[in-house]
């Protein structure tokens, strides 16, 4: 595995249970800002099954970028872990964004 995929698994891993943070925060966490669309990529090549939070990872704008069946999927997750997420699939960051 390489030190990029690495360094963003172990970021996301840390997202606790009802918080969430953006693709963008996720690649500055890790040591690479703006490398947020890699960030996406990597996590749309997660293993099935992961126990990995990647629901928790939302875009800059507090929205899922999911569609179809995987953002009704996102959201359902986020709505067990305590988030509370809107018709359009927008979360108030100002409210759950974690701060490390």
């Amino acid at each position: 595995m390489d030190q990029f995929l690495q360094q963003i698994l172990l970021v996301i891993s840390q997202i606790p249970q009802g918080k969430v943070t953006t693709y963008g925060e996720i690649a500055r966490m890790a040591g690479y800002p703006g490398y947020a669309r890699h960030v996406g990529k990597a996590l749309g090549n997660l293993p099935e099954g992961s126990k990995l939070p990647w629901f928790r990872v939302i875009n800059s704008q507090g929205k899922i970028s999911l569609t179809g069946e995987n953002a009704a999927r996102q959201k359902s997750l986020l709505e067990l872990d305590g988030i509370k997420v809107n018709e359009n699939g927008k979360v108030q960051l100002n409210q759950y964004k974690w701060q490390p």
